[in-house]
């Protein structure tokens, strides 16, 4: 009984504060401005994120141009582009072009995307448990490199 009468009364002290704060308005507001070394720290990390996303992005594309031309499969510079090369993907995989639409549903493009790596690793002539390991973390970024280059 005392825990709940103690959360009650902290619940009331937060509403109270709230309130408090929202009426004073800008009485208690502060700077808006960061330092300048925050700023060059921020503007440093999105660096760094956006050059590991196009190096990610560059090596993502390169293995999969290399799978298409190893498999023969027509315009392996789809790879280059955004969303199409999901069609490339399947058609290495040898898969129904209306799989797209199932890789635009969350949850759903996890289980179709590990297929069609199954199906890419098969036609590579590797085991299909290649495919699987693709949502393991790091592994997933390997697995692509191998299934190109590996002979």
């Amino acid at each position: 009984m005392k825990l709940r009468t103690n959360l009650l009364a902290g619940m009331r002290w937060a509403l109270t504060a709230g309130v408090t704060l929202a009426l004073a308005g800008g009485a208690f507001a502060q700077r808006d401005e960061l330092p300048p070394a925050a700023i060059a720290g921020i503007a440093g990390m999105m660096m760094f994120i956006l050059l590991f996303a196009a190096a990610a992005y560059v090596y993502m594309a390169l293995a999969l141009m290399t799978i298409a031309n190893k498999t023969k499969t027509e315009n392996a510079w789809l790879a280059w582009i955004p969303i199409v090369n999901i069609i490339l993907m399947l058609n290495i995989a040898k898969k129904p072009i209306w799989w797209i639409v199932l890789c635009l549903i969350p949850l759903v493009n996890i289980v179709i995307l590990v297929i069609t790596w199954m199906g890419i690793a098969e036609a590579r002539n590797k085991p299909s448990f290649w495919g699987i390991l693709m949502i393991v973390p790091v592994v997933g970024i390997i697995v692509p490199g191998y299934l190109a280059w590996a002979d």
